[in-house]
């Protein structure tokens, strides 16, 4: 019995510590956020809290910045999901030749380094007037986020039984008609956990944010790095956007977690 109490507590002892290390940079970055700007590099848990360094932050080109990110992020995750759900469903339920090649094809898309594409975007964008919106932003960011969602929800509608919608037909809905009411709804927890993952995907993209806007769609993390100036860090900013741009993460996730967990296992058994 002890020595089941002992490795009880070992474990215990070891799940917290890798807590803890998962977690430090994360509270480091927040504790920096809110320190005075003359010891904002300092290691000392004693100080005087202060809002500062937000209230700098964002007076500042950050707020239109966060605005696009919030444009381009939700705005790409909603046209991913209007394109690919469709598709992965007819790839899931429909029997035609090479359908199963076509599947792996669009997951070889995602398999790319993104700096393999970084001169045919930039030409297309530069000859469509792309340059520099957010709405150019958006759409490199659903051409990323389509093979995701076509790959994932294509393993959820394999999951549903097809008695199911064979009996929704019986009933008089139509094809599309089975699929809104009865597959989709089954399939909503791998929906929104496929909707949380693209948010996540774009929202944090730094690659092509730096490489396709200028000033009138620069994102949050690329206004973040503007903080880092020749003449020197401005550290108090930096640490006050990096927790802004963390915080609707952390929110939307704490707030989707239940369906997150389901999601994520939900397609991991076929029919």
């Amino acid at each position: 019995m002890n020595s089941r109490r002992l490795g009880s507590w070992a474990r215990n002892a070891l799940a917290l510590g890798l807590l803890a290390l998962v977690l430090s940079p994360a509270v480091w970055l927040i504790l920096m956020s809110v320190r005075p700007e003359g010891s904002i590099l300092s290691t000392g848990l004693v100080f005087r809290p202060t809002l500062a360094n937000y209230v700098k932050a964002w007076t500042g080109e950050f707020t239109g910045s966060f605005g696009n990110s919030v444009v381009a992020s939700a705005s790409s995750t909603v046209f991913s999901l209007v394109i690919g759900v469709p598709a992965a469903y007819v790839l899931a339920r429909w029997r035609f030749r090479g359908r199963h090649q076509m599947a792996m094809w669009i997951l070889v898309t995602r398999m790319a380094p993104p700096i393999a594409f970084t001169i045919p975007f930039f030409l297309a964008y530069t000859w469509a007037g792309l340059m520099d919106t957010v709405l150019g932003l958006a759409l490199i960011y659903v051409t990323f986020n389509l093979a995701l969602v076509i790959w994932m929800m294509k393993g959820f509608f394999d999951a549903v039984p097809r008695s199911l919608e064979e009996a929704a037909w019986i009933d008089g809905a139509g094809l599309w008609g089975a699929f809104l009411r009865v597959t989709l709804p089954l399939a909503a927890p791998g929906l929104a956990a496929i909707a949380m993952l693209c948010f996540i995907l774009s929202w944090n993209d730094f690659f092509f944010a730096l490489i396709l806007t200028r000033t009138q769609a620069m994102t949050a993390p690329v206004a973040i790095v503007n903080f880092m100036q020749y003449a020197g860090f401005e550290w108090g900013k930096i640490a006050a956007g990096g927790v802004s741009v963390m915080l609707p993460v952390l929110v939307f996730t704490a707030l989707m977690r239940r369906y997150l967990v389901s999601g994520l296992t939900a397609g991991g058994v076929k029919e």
